[in-house]
């Protein structure tokens, strides 16, 4: 692909003063009032676009600019008022919806080859016969063995609407076997990983909030109970919201009969609030919620409920601060207009939103939580007393950008350095925990016992940096190497885990090293 020309990129600011009259009616939005045609400032934004397709020094893309121009314009209202673009909505529809066609296999990329890691039981893959550990070296006829692909192009390959076939060739040891497939509908998992700690202690990470969440949180949540569970951590760390009847269906099940989850307040919308109807079967389990600066929206809301009706303690560092809730309205395109209709509160009256500015990269880079220290002092953060709130039982609570933790835990950043980051960045522990697993996947008989029987020893660390650098060109650095030694172990012993038992082998590994879920135990006890 060919770099724009730098001019081209202040286009979108120009026409953004044109766009702010005139173009939702003129592109037609399905609403009921109907549409609108022959707007005097639509005729100009085509004109405008006319002219510089016939005279602009540069061949200019009329649709990129269009597209690139809605969201310059919705992001000078808010930072989360977004245009999706009709290419872009069945990805966004899925993640929503928790669920999409294709075959039920999670692959990754290694030397050129599509490496089957893990298969979904009971998926069609499954049941015709593919195996993790197979390698794909055909989709549909189509050879694919050396040669360059993208985990898009492969992903395009395999999805489909359900019911439709895809026919691949799977390298397994030296031979090759051929499987037709019939995709069917393939769930998307956001609680990814649930297991008990210890014997009373159960652990939920949920990744992210789509319709399905709340019933696959009741179904993690009941196996735990079976199991002993009376206190739970549930992991909000780096997850980005989504589904708000989610959110509050899971806040449901902490809390008892009539308590505020939370509440909503748009110029259109009016008020509304969502309360607890009671009944839930975690209202007796002690719970800690871990957040970070990557917990935002459903996540947030969520974590406020518990703090706001002292249910629960938060662990961590402030999490994201978006307040505002969006609604999705479909253009005739197929491309979709997420609009912010309302702001939401905690119970306790909080709106959490951050401050914003206008400027759209530097409120998503939030870099000024890393240059005022507030990531490894909690202090460092300076509240005004009108962002004070009170909880149910009177304990102090802040607004204005974000849930605070109960208990701070600061950023650590021991045994980091630009090696590890390199080899993290890189795949090389995945591509080498793929390797490893081919004859192993047997050996153990469950995460468990992976975890507390098999240890990285000196010379298998030793192959994986001699690995990373033949494959992955990560040079050797002794020095880094030393320094970063301890997390290079436990993220390597961590990858296989998840090689062999998905996200349940890696947390069973990674926590007992990690200073939040630490915490989190302590204050359970």
């Amino acid at each position: 692909m060919s770099e724009e020309p730098k001019s081209n990129y202040k286009l979108p600011l120009i026409l953004a003063l044109v766009l702010c009259v005139g173009l939702l009616i003129g592109r037609g939005l399905n609403v009921s009032s109907g549409t609108t045609s022959g707007s005097s400032d639509v005729q100009k934004l085509e004109d405008i676009l006319n002219l510089l397709d016939q005279r602009y020094v540069d061949k200019v893309n009329k649709d990129s600019i269009f597209e690139k121009t809605i969201s310059e314009m919705l992001h000078r209202l808010d930072p989360h008022s977004n245009y999706i673009s009709a290419k872009d909505m069945k990805s966004v529809s899925e993640s929503i919806e928790g669920k999409f066609g294709g075959i039920g296999v999670r692959f990754l990329l290694l030397r050129d080859t599509i490496c089957i890691s893990n298969v979904i039981e009971g998926a069609p893959s499954d049941l015709v016969g593919v195996k993790a550990g197979d390698k794909i070296i055909e989709i549909n006829g189509k050879n694919l063995s050396k040669k360059k692909i993208e985990t898009d192009d492969v992903m395009a390959q395999l999805k489909g609407e359900p019911g439709t076939d895809v026919t691949i060739k799977v390298l397994r040891g030296k031979s090759k076997k051929s499987f037709t497939i019939t995709r069917d509908m393939i769930p998307i998992k956001t609680v990814s990983c649930a297991y008990m700690v210890d014997s009373n202690t159960g652990y939920i990470l949920i990744d992210q909030f789509s319709v399905p969440t709340a019933a696959e949180f009741k179904q993690a949540a009941l196996g735990l109970k079976a199991k002993g569970m009376t206190k739970l951590i549930l992991d909000l760390r780096n997850n980005p919201g989504g589904v708000l009847s989610a959110a509050t269906e899971i806040a449901d099940e902490f809390l008892p009969d009539g308590l505020t989850i939370v509440k909503t307040k748009g110029r259109k919308t009016g008020e509304q609030t969502y309360k607890s109807k009671g009944g839930g079967m975690l209202e007796k389990t002690k719970v800690v919620v871990l957040i970070n600066s990557n917990s935002a929206s459903a996540s947030e809301i969520l974590a406020g409920a518990i703090q706001d009706n002292d249910r629960g303690t938060i662990v961590g560092r402030r999490s994201f601060g978006k307040g505002l809730v969006q609604e999705d309205r479909g253009l005739r395109d197929g491309s979709n207009l997420r609009i912010t209709i309302a702001r939401y509160y905690t119970p306790s009256g909080r709106c959490i939103q951050r401050p914003y500015t206008g400027d759209y990269e530097e409120y998503m880079k939030d870099e000024e939580r890393l240059s005022n220290g507030e990531l490894y002092e909690q202090d460092k953060q300076k509240i005004p007393d009108t962002l004070k709130f009170k909880t149910r039982k009177g304990r102090i609570v802040y607004g204005g950008g974000g849930i605070y933790p109960d208990f701070f835990v600061p950023l650590d950043s021991t045994g980091r350095t630009f090696y590890l980051t390199e080899l993290q960045w890189s795949g090389a522990f995945s591509a080498f925990a793929f390797d490893f697993v081919k004859d192993k996947r047997n050996q153990w008989s469950s995460a468990k016992q992976f975890t507390q029987e098999f240890d990285v020893n000196d010379a298998l660390l030793k192959r994986f940096c001699v690995f990373s650098e033949k494959y992955f060109k990560v040079s050797f650095v002794a020095n880094e190497f030393n320094q970063s030694k301890k997390l290079i172990v436990n993220y390597l012993k961590s990858e296989i885990g998840r090689q062999i038992w998905t996200e349940e082998g890696f947390y069973r590994v990674f926590n007992p090293f990690d200073n939040e879920f630490q915490e989190a135990l302590k204050r359970l006890k």
